[in-house]
């Protein structure tokens, strides 16, 4: 995805918390940084997970190993020359049948795109979607945002 946006800034919106709750998850124990552990919720969901920062390479690259079983996500931050960023996402270490593989790939990059879809009107339109909220309201719990 392309975000008119500086890497510096689009970087920052996912190792700065207080920007990824505004696009992302709802809650997080710290920021990321190289070694950090940290712990994501989505309170509308009753969802939380654990995430180590494995590589954090400013303005460039994150490495995050999440779930259970845990699979790694890298984040790639490709600077351009108009003041640009290319964002690509990769998730890898899913496992089960090529059926079952294949649906979780599915899944994530649904996510993911949302992700993506909600930071560029963030950091582009100073608008926040909540795409990542929206896209599944019936399963909304009790107290949740």
């Amino acid at each position: 995805m392309l975000i008119r946006r500086p890497a510096s800034t689009v970087f920052q919106a996912f190792v700065d918390a207080d920007i990824t709750t505004r696009f992302w998850f709802t809650r997080s124990s710290g920021p990321l940084s190289a070694g950090a552990r940290v712990r994501w919720a989505w309170e509308m969901y009753g969802a939380a997970t654990d995430v180590t920062a494995l590589e954090v390479e400013q303005d460039k690259r994150i490495v995050i190993e999440w779930d259970d079983p845990p699979t790694r996500v890298e984040w790639l931050f490709t600077a351009r020359a108009d003041d640009t960023t290319q964002v690509s996402i990769t998730n890898h270490g899913r496992a089960g049948s090529g059926d079952d593989v294949v649906r979780q790939a599915l899944d994530v990059m649904g996510g993911f795109s949302l992700v993506l879809a909600a930071l560029k009107a963030l950091l582009e339109h100073g608008v926040e979607l909540k795409l990542v909220a929206d896209h599944f309201p019936d399963a909304h719990v009790a107290g949740g945002e």
